[in-house]
């Protein structure tokens, strides 16, 4: 897919110089674009793992161990609302440059969820769910490819690539523990920090011209790249709104390990795992994990304005 849309991009770039006509020397400069978007999701994929429980719906009968019925969650973070200012320099009529500053929130995904599981004797039953949220700055440079101006409107095409320089995943999971001496409300909110990685994006627009300096501009933008986890933190956790992060006798045991995490590629029995290395596991010090992967593929509508310097 990112092959062929590069492929039309230069297609685009060799038609349109090819059929350039006018001077060039009147198109040159810079300007300034400040828009918002909203995009929807693309190329749904299973979500990953959360702290230990799959990704499902799980709803269990009466007696918490019999499996009334499983939904596997799937999707991709690239739904969502993003703002951004972009810096553009024409060198004729036909070619730019521009990068752009953005800043997106994506729409809460639900990851996992639990109706009425028998987790423990006693008997302790759990209901609850897992939200995720991705907030990131990027950095978007990009070829403008201008296709030619009629009656105030200039349409355009652009290739690029997406540099995430800042953000986060933050899931927020609300258990409801159901014990026989009363029900306890959880509430936990950890933060995941992505590896660096680059996306591809690719647009079609068309300005309209409203003065001699100053445009409206509207895009559909399709984007599409994947973060896997670098570091988990547990950022706060309490039992009936009353603090437990470090505590050794809540429903979490409180330790190091279980609020911090090293995502990796592979755990083996030199891990710091329970899972690899029950021996050896040092609660004192960041649990090992294997990262996971979430997508952030989308199709999105901007619509801004554009002011010529």
């Amino acid at each position: 897919m990112k092959k062929n849309l590069f492929i039309l991009g230069m297609m685009a770039c060799s038609m349109t110089m090819l059929g350039q006509s006018k001077d060039d020397s009147t198109d040159k400069g810079y300007y300034l674009k400040l828009g918002g978007s909203y995009f929807l999701q693309t190329a749904a994929t299973e979500f990953p793992v959360v702290s230990g429980s799959l990704p499902n719906t799980d709803v269990y009968a009466a007696n918490g161990t019999t499996l009334l019925s499983r939904e596997t969650n799937h999707g991709s973070f690239g739904e969502g609302f993003r703002t951004g200012i972009t810096g553009g320099y024409r060198f004729n009529a036909r070619i730019g440059v521009e990068v752009g500053v953005n800043y997106f929130k994506s729409s809460s995904k639900t990851m996992v969820e639990t109706t009425n599981r028998l987790i423990a004797a006693g008997p302790v039953f759990v209901t609850g769910n897992a939200i995720g949220t991705i907030s990131a700055f990027d950095v978007a440079p990009a070829v403008v490819l201008f296709l030619g101006e009629a009656n105030g409107f200039e349409p355009y095409t652009k290739v690029g690539v997406i540099v995430p320089v800042h953000g986060d995943l933050e899931i927020e999971t609300t258990r409801k523990y159901t014990t026989p001496v009363g029900v306890v409300d959880a509430f936990t909110v950890e933060k995941v920090l992505p590896n660096p990685t680059v996306g591809f994006m690719a647009v079609v627009g068309t300005t309209y011209k409203l003065g001699k300096k100053i445009s409206v501009y509207g895009e559909l933008e399709y984007r599409n790249f994947t973060v896997h986890g670098k570091s988990k933190e547990t950022k706060s956790y309490t039992e009936n709104g009353v603090d437990q992060l470090n505590s050794t006798t809540s429903f979490r045991d409180g330790s190091y390990a279980e609020n911090h995490v090293n995502y990796v590629e592979k755990i083996d029995s030199n891990s710091n795992s329970k899972v690899t290395n029950s021996a050896g596991f040092d609660r004192s010090k960041s649990a090992d994990d294997i990262s996971s992967y979430v997508g952030i593929s989308g199709l999105g509508l901007t619509l801004g304005l554009k002011y010529t310097l």
